[in-house]
């Protein structure tokens, strides 16, 4: 299923209000994009949320390349913001949740995983790309598959096969004759429910913060038009509130994303009696 390539911004630029046409709501078709190359119809494609996700890795590839490719000992302008990220993120969250010495070999995977996911949440509010790429689902869960893999694999190499079992099940003796009860809760919300709720996290709020972004801005431009020029200067106002908002909602949730990742790090490595 494809969208009709005049409804990437989810709305017809000649209705207005007063024109005896309804309001062209956001929808579904909102999050759908024509192939840029490729059938549709066969599922092998090239459409937009994958240019944009190829182009946001390769913006962060060559910032970082730029940044770093010949540092100096007094940084200029772009190797001290590039520093400035990096050690945000490596003392911020992975030393913080996880310690410095445990901690200093997951720094590279934290700090590209921050990045990217914010890279993919700011095409929201860039023009012509105006779409976040996180608030399509597939892309957050191949993010949380990859964290979910690392975690299962940790916990395997560092407690065993029994120190698994324990792991994830949360074994407590003190917990006495709810400990079954508790360990299949626990069995079930970590081996199943975490990669989903860590993937859902990021693409719910992105995808309600674009839905937000489109509604106001659809209705700015449809109550331009007589009387409603007025409450169109008010819906503008509100794409501006609500453009500000995203931008510290898309650094929030990238933040949100990798502190979860390194807690189930900490987890997987932390001793279980």
């Amino acid at each position: 299923m494809s969208a009709d390539p005049t409804q990437v911004l989810a709305f017809e630029t000649d209705c207005h209000i007063f024109d005896g046409c309804g309001f062209p709501a956001p929808g579904l078709h909102s999050f759908l994009f024509e192939p840029l190359w490729g059938d549709g119809d066969s599922n092998v494609y090239f459409n937009k949320t994958m240019l944009l996700a190829l182009l946001g890795s390769l913006v962060i590839v060559g910032f970082f390349w730029a940044a770093f490719r010949k540092p100096k000992v007094v940084p200029g302008k772009l190797q001290m913001v590039a520093e400035a990220g990096y050690d945000f993120v490596r003392r911020g969250v992975v030393y913080e949740t996880i310690g410095k010495k445990e901690g200093e070999k997951y720094v590279p995977l934290i700090v590209s995983l921050f990045f990217f996911v914010w890279m993919m949440n700011l095409w929201s509010i860039i023009p012509l790309a105006q779409f976040p790429v996180t608030a399509i689902i597939s892309y957050p869960l191949v993010l949380a598959l990859i964290v979910y893999v690392l975690w299962v694999s940790l916990t395997f190499k560092r407690h065993g096969f029994v120190g698994f079992f324990k792991n994830v099940t949360g074994y407590d003796k003190s917990l006495g004759p709810v400990l079954p009860l508790a360990m299949v809760i626990e069995f079930f919300s970590n081996l199943l429910v975490r990669p989903f709720t860590h993937a859902v996290r990021l693409f719910a709020n992105m995808f309600a913060g674009h839905t937000l972004l489109l509604l106001f801005t659809i209705a700015s431009w449809y109550l331009l038009n007589g009387i409603g020029i007025a409450y169109a200067g008010v819906s503008f106002i509100m794409t501006l509130v609500m453009t500000a908002f995203e931008l510290f909602i898309q650094a929030l949730q990238a933040y949100v994303f990798v502190l979860l990742t390194c807690t189930y790090i900490q987890g997987a490595l932390a001793e279980h009696h």
